[in-house]
Order: structure tokens, then sequence, then C-alpha cells
């Protein structure tokens, strides 16, 4: 089977997902392509887009909260968003790039291939099965506006948001979010510890702002520094492609935190600690799941980072962490070891850590059945 899994790099979790099914179709024998559309266009505007959400994102997270309610207000309109407009001008390089590679099926992580196919479709071109693979919990805006074979889902119980936007109910699959094997491949915290160079001995606790390193991490630390020191604590800091947030901590507390930039060890990392802050992104909380760590949810990019915090948070899978004080209460509360296997047991109850492989026998399945 020929898989193309298309994505784009606004926020690390549709490249990690993709990544993620990517390397199960690989496993099982498959030809696999991960592919951002607008670089059939040019890298310069694929990493323009790329670099725009970012920036927003980390720079003025209450303007990018702004566009979401745009762009779920735009729900109540007949007429499509300029967002789908914009991509139907991809239209047509895309539609020749299947035909000089042509595939079994597609998969996408980001909404823009869909919102491209959608309108491939529209104008009579034909298109491989696809599959759209949700990496938030929620039906983000827009997601009304794409026209899919089937729609993978994190849980049942978000379907009715997705029935509510008119997507067919036939066409939901409560799949959930693939990770990589690396957070599901067995690992103890003594094996991640000495992998880590890190202390087999003592409380470790992991403090990330995702891919880019946002979620205010210096105003956290300020408060979270001095509470773990008081309880023994010592804090590993992921700044991700945050250079400047890195050398911001490296000067006001030297080797007082573990600091580390970009790494490919988060899977590691999860497991060494004993419990994980973390921005509610869909991708990062759905790892921490998977490996079982107490977590945490700190400043969330205003948006579907809001609902991801809330839907963890009510399923008790996590403690949400409003202001630098609360993450403090939450840094206590987890000394507590029954608080801690009661979330741990709550998100091993609600995650599926088999969902790449899931999602793949659908990808299998919805190929075998076109041809």
């Amino acid at each position: 089977m020929d898989a193309l899994i298309l994505t784009c790099g606004t926020g690390g979790g549709h490249n990690t997902a993709a990544q993620a099914l990517q390397e199960e179709l690989l496993r099982r024998g498959h030809s696999a392509q991960v592919l951002n559309p607008y670089r059939l266009k040019s890298d310069k505007l694929a990493d323009f887009i790329d670099h725009s959400y970012i920036r927003m994102a980390k720079s003025a997270p209450k303007l990018f909260g702004g566009l979401y309610q745009i762009g779920d207000k735009f729900r109540k309109f007949p007429s499509r968003s300029p967002v789908y407009h914009l991509n139907g001008g991809m239209t047509e390089t895309f539609a020749a790039y299947l035909q000089r590679h042509p595939v079994d099926v597609i998969l996408m992580t980001h909404f823009f291939g869909a919102h491209i196919l959608t309108q491939m479709k529209s104008k009579g071109l034909t298109a491989p099965p696809q599959i759209m693979v949700a990496t938030d919990y929620t039906c983000i805006p827009l997601m009304e506006e794409i026209d899919c074979d089937a729609y993978i889902t994190p849980a049942v119980d978000l379907h009715e948001e997705y029935l509510q936007r008119g997507i067919p109910a036939d066409r939901l699959h409560p799949l959930g979010i693939p990770v990589r094997s690396a957070f599901t491949a067995p690992m103890s915290k003594a094996e991640a510890r000495a992998a880590l160079h890190l202390s087999p001995d003592g409380r470790y606790a992991l403090v990330a702002g995702g891919s880019m390193g946002a979620g205010d991490l210096d105003k956290l630390l300020t408060e979270l520094y001095r509470a773990a020191q008081a309880e023994n604590t010592r804090l590993i800091v992921i700044c991700g492609s945050n250079t400047q947030l890195y050398d911001r901590l490296q000067q006001q507390y030297g080797e007082q935190l573990i600091l580390v930039g970009r790494t490919e060890q988060m899977a590691t990392y999860m497991r060494a600690c004993d419990m994980l802050f973390t921005k509610p992104g869909g991708l990062t909380s759905t790892e921490a799941a998977v490996v079982g760590i107490p977590l945490v949810h700190i400043t969330p990019i205003p948006g579907c980072e809001t609902r991801n915090r809330a839907y963890f948070e009510t399923h008790g899978m996590s403690l949400a962490a409003r202001m630098p004080a609360e993450a403090v209460d939450a840094l206590r509360s987890l000394n507590e070891p029954a608080l801690c296997q009661q979330m741990v047991e709550q998100q091993h109850a609600c995650i599926n850590a088999g969902a790449a492989s899931d999602i793949c026998d659908l990808a299998e399945m919805l190929a075998a059945h076109q041809r």
C-alpha cells in the first residue's frame, strides 16, 4: 500500500502525529510519505505559514485565541471561511502532484490538506480515500468544511460535537490520537534515569512548553522553583525550539535547573520524572497519558488547548494550574501517591495507546476496498 500523510508545522503536534502514522505504516511494510502540501508551491511559503503561527502563539497568544473565536463564529454563516478559499488555491497543484505520484490512501493530521482535497472533489477531480486525524480533544473550527471518508476522533464522548457540525456518524471513528512507538515501548523509571544520566534517587518534575517553548514558563518557574526546592524536587525544563527562553533561564538559574532544548527523548524524560507540567497540547497530553505520568496543565494557548485542558481535567487525567500559585499547589498535591495512582489509572482508561495501529488498520481497509 502506498500512503500519503499530509501535515503542517503550525504547532509540533500535527507533524508528530504524522510521524507516528508513518512509523507504523513503514513497520507494516507499506510506503508512507509525509508531506506539507504547501511545499509543492515553495519551501519559503510553507515556512512562512508555519513560522507565522508559531510567532503568534508565543508572542501574542490572546490574538491567536481571538482568531480561534472568529473561526468558531464562522460556523454560523452559510458561506465558507476565507481559510477554505485560500487553501483552494492549492487544488490544481496538488491534483497534478497526485497524478505524478498516485497513492492508495491519504491521511491528514491538519485540516489544510483536507480543505485542498475537498475542493478537488468538488471540481470533479478524483482522489483516493481520505482519513482526517484530529489532534485535539474538540471538534476544531472549520472541520465541518471538509469532506473525508473517515474522521478519527480522540474519544467517543466527543462525537456529539462532530454531529452538531454536520459530520455523518458513520464516518466517525473514536480511535484516538497516534503517538510514536517510543511512548508505548516498555521502559522503567530506573532505566530512563540511567539513560539520561539522572540520579536514581529523589524526585524530578518535568516542565515543558511544547515544541515552541510556550506557556509563560518564566512566570511559572519564578514560583515553582522555590516550591520544588522546599519539596526536594529537581526541575527539568524542556525549552523546545525557544532558544531565547533557554538562554534566559540559563542566565537566571544556571545549573540549578536541568535545561533541555529540542529533544527526541521526550518519552524518556517523561518516564524518568515523577510529574509533568506542560501546556495542554493535544499530542503532548496524549503522550503523557500513554506513558502514565501525573500531569499538570499550565497556561494554554487560547482555543483548542483550552478545550484539551478541560477534557483532561474533567476526566480526572490532569490537574489544571491557571496561575503559578496553583502550579505550586499541584506540585505539593502530587506528593500524594494515591492521587498520582488514580490519575494514571484514568489516563490509561480514557486514552488509546494503540491509536496509530488502529488508524493504520482502517487505512488498509479503505485502500483495499478502493481497489
